[in-house]
């Protein structure tokens, strides 16, 4: 008993078993194999190691935007005469982070101060003194009603309010938009980015743009893709609309920084790409394009008074996206793994096409199996005996 136990662990520790293949001559069998192998093989060296690049280690990025506009125009209408807009006039907010506007088109309420005054017909209209609530405000209102019903004009009264009067009136949209030069404004654009893995970090003031290149240069996305100096016509246009129709009542424009580097190359290669969209623009659509309100604060006689402008701009917003890869062996041999079980499926799909859908599956199965009758219980040597 002794000796049939130890055979039995020598057999366990010593032995190894291993299936039986059966070599299948079948030309459609072994032409669908070949085939099923090459596109398998085609898809982990073409698409998996090639394109995905799945023996490299990926990182993400980390970016940091700033800007800066240059551009003049001059107005010269009735109500303001000669103006000269720079800068400080028509970008918001002055900072110049990665989301700006840029006014294009504005209607102005002058010489506006605290008092009481009716309210705009727009924001409702009344025609006895219980329908102003005293203290409440109209959701389209410009002030808190004083619980007075007044005369707005001739033929219409409204609640009396106290705000910033006269209230708003002119809601008519110059056309020509008011600062339509601003199509011939520049903005420039400094992003630094870094890939904190592989501690690589890049501006996109890359090593061929030069002071002197800076200069003069202008993006075009053919003739000079790297410069950061872009015109606002060209960036409009790029995203697909018209700057005219944009700026009369203003809109969104996306502009994307894209950096895809592949660290196995020079890092002079790791260059960034630009790319414009036009964002929620459409005209068809509830409340188009952009606009939003601030004012100009000033002292009169001892009385704080202010020039309300509502503005109409592009707003730019700046996007940054990205990604890097850098060889790693840990990556590599994963992709290998998957793509060596991958082939395993050729095996599966010609099994199923052999034993299920020829003419003589019957005989291949009796190849391919081998079926043995239950055998009948014998004591196991190695177990202890009964008492």
């Amino acid at each position: 008993m002794g000796r049939r136990c130890s055979e039995a662990v020598s057999s366990f520790l010593f032995e190894y078993d291993t299936p039986r293949m059966v070599l299948v001559r079948n030309k459609k069998v072994g032409l669908t194999f070949r085939l099923i192998q090459l596109v398998v093989l085609a898809y982990i060296i073409g698409w998996v190691f090639l394109y995905e690049k799945g023996y490299q280690s990926k990182d993400g990025i980390i970016s940091s935007v700033s800007v800066k506009m240059k551009g003049l125009t001059l107005t010269n209408f009735s109500d303001m005469g000669p103006h000269i807009w720079d800068v400080a006039d028509y970008v918001f907010p002055p900072q110049g982070d990665s989301s700006f506007v840029v006014m294009t088109n504005f209607i102005i309420t002058r010489e506006q101060k605290q008092e009481t005054c009716p309210e705009h017909p727009d924001a409702g209209k009344c025609d006895e003194d219980s329908k102003c609530s005293k203290g409440k405000f109209h959701r389209q209102g410009q002030g808190i009603m004083t619980g007075k019903c007044v005369n707005f004009n001739r033929t219409e009264k409204t609640c009396e309010i106290f705000g910033w009067c006269p209230v708003e009136m002119d809601d008519i949209i110059p056309n020509p938009p008011l600062l339509l030069a601003a199509e011939n404004f520049t903005l420039f654009i400094k992003n630094s980015i870094t890939f904190p893995k592989f501690k690589v970090a890049r501006r996109n003031l890359v090593e061929t743009v030069t002071k002197a290149y800076l200069r003069n240069c202008t993006y075009h996305r053919l003739r000079d893709p790297l410069c950061p100096v872009f015109e606002l016509g060209y960036i409009v246009q790029e995203s697909g609309q018209k700057f005219s129709t944009l700026a009369l009542k203003g809109g969104v424009v996306g502009i994307t920084i894209s950096w895809d580097c592949d660290l196995d190359w020079s890092i002079k290669y790791c260059i960034p790409i630009y790319n414009f969209h036009g964002l929620y623009n459409d005209d068809n659509n509830i409340s188009p394009g952009f606009n939003f309100r601030y004012a100009r604060y000033y002292k009169e006689n001892g009385r704080n008074l202010r020039t309300l402008y509502k503005v109409f701009g592009i707003r730019f917003d700046i996007l940054v996206n990205g990604k890097a890869g850098r060889f790693d062996i840990i990556p590599t041999m994963t992709t290998i793994g998957s793509g060596i079980g991958i082939f395993g499926v050729a095996s599966v799909l010609c099994d199923l096409l052999l034993l299920n859908f020829l003419s003589n599956r019957d005989y291949y199965k009796q190849k391919k199996f081998k079926h043995a009758e239950q055998a009948s219980m014998k004591p196991n040597s190695c177990a202890k005996p009964k008492l």
